[in-house]
């Protein structure tokens, strides 16, 4: 799924999104809950691309609002720092292993 965002008022830009799910209970309108898949292999390439959800998640904050609930499906090497920096922006995160935990999203 691609959502869309707008761009400081230019045209809009197509937002890549790995998984869209609407809660059961869910009363329209509302939106569904967007799910990143994020894997990797070491600590140094995590590091480089963290700064790439912040920027989705700015953009479909300015797009939908403050409503929108955008998560990171974690598998791999995730250190602290970029725990922190995703934390920091808003963006919360459902660990591979935990999967269970994403229970708590109301789905």
């Amino acid at each position: 799924m691609a959502g869309r965002a707008e761009n400081s008022g230019e045209t809009p830009v197509k937002i890549p999104i790995d998984a869209v799910i609407q809660p059961k209970n869910a009363k329209r309108p509302h939106l569904p809950l967007l799910i990143e898949a994020k894997s990797a292999g070491d600590f140094t390439n995590v590091n480089k691309r963290r700064k790439e959800e912040a920027t989705k998640i700015n953009q479909l904050k300015a797009t939908y609002g403050d409503q929108v609930v955008f998560v990171l499906f974690l598998c791999g090497y995730f250190d602290a720092p970029y725990l922190g920096y995703e934390a920091a922006e808003g963006i919360d995160w459902v660990w591979e292993h935990r999967i269970e935990d994403i229970d708590q999203l109301g789905i």
